[in-house]
């Protein structure tokens, strides 16, 4: 490939993997606290029996279940980019940020609760170990940054100016 296309392809290729990291950062940070939080719906006495049968599919059940909510957001998120272009944008933003909150937890509390099932596909558990490992090469580019460093220095600088703020 000549020179001339090859800098448009790495241009792109690092903007898809800084959407990416995004998008890695977003469920990471969201992926234990919510599901933490759906966790504790799991007391419960309906959700719990729930959450018994779901443990309990066989690995093909597991997943659908698994792949419900993924489809149960889409029409959520089509109407979405409705409002949007409909001169609704700041409400289509905020049902996007919300459905993306709700689907997260959701999707992370069933992962939890299915993912021995889940592993038992070898066609899932192939692709779930490579999507870690170019998770884990992605999040190693992302903390070598210098955007990154920086900003875990500000997050340090303003811990300590806190710690020391509040006496």
């Amino acid at each position: 490939m000549s020179r001339l296309f090859t800098w448009p392809w790495r241009l792109l290729r690092g903007l898809l993997t800084w959407l990416a990291a995004l998008l890695i950062l977003f469920e990471e940070w969201g992926w234990v606290p919510l599901s933490r939080l759906l966790a504790h719906l799991g007391r419960l006495p309906v959700i719990g029996w729930l959450e018994r049968r779901v443990v309990q599919l066989p690995p093909r059940w597991a997943l659908a279940v698994f792949l419900l909510p993924a489809l149960l957001l889409l029409p959520v998120k089509l109407a979405a980019l409705w409002l949007i272009a409909h001169g609704r944008a700041w409400l289509g933003v905020l049902v996007i940020v919300l459905a993306k909150l709700l689907g997260t937890a959701i999707v992370a509390r069933l992962f939890m609760l299915t993912q021995p099932q889940l592993m038992q596909l070898p066609w899932f558990a192939r692709g779930y170990h490579r999507w870690a490992a170019w998770k884990q090469v992605v999040m190693a580019r992302v903390r070598a940054s210098w955007p990154w460093r920086q900003s875990r220095a500000i997050k340090a600088q303003v811990r300590a100016w806190w710690g020391r703020a509040r006496g």
